[in-house]
């Protein structure tokens, strides 16, 4: 069976193992942009450490988890959104104002919509955590 979104299942993964009370999870397959999503979460004490294992195949993480995380997934279809609508996100994804994140994909990489809307640029919505 062939996966069609690998971001949205490495999130359901993530969601499942956190309501089952598992300290960690197994993600497969591993990409570059799960890596930076992963690292964007792990800043924001989401997640724990988080290490890519190289299987010979498209690699594995193996990701702590610390119990921090009520909902995440994957907002579809990825919105282009300027530095100036972030609040209509937020209202639209997050349940309440300073509560949560939404992960945003920039020029400049991949990045929180706090970090973006101080660095004044843009971008596609990529996940929504809280």
């Amino acid at each position: 069976m062939s996966l069609m979104d690998p971001l949205a299942d490495a999130l359901t993964n993530i969601r499942n193992n956190e309501l089952q009370g598992n300290d960690s999870c197994v993600i497969k397959p591993a990409s570059k942009l799960i890596g930076h999503v992963l690292s964007t979460m792990q800043k924001e004490n989401y997640i724990g450490n988080f290490e890519l294992v190289d299987d010979g195949k498209a690699g594995i993480f193996n990701v702590e988890l610390v119990g921090n995380i009520n909902k995440c997934g994957v907002i579809k279809p990825r919105h282009a959104v300027k530095n100036t609508e972030f609040e209509d996100y937020e209202k639209r994804y997050l349940p309440a104002k300073n509560f949560g994140i939404l992960i945003v994909t920039t020029p400049q990489g991949v990045m929180t919509h706090h970090e973006a809307k101080e660095a004044g640029i843009g971008g596609r919505l990529l996940v929504y955590v809280y």
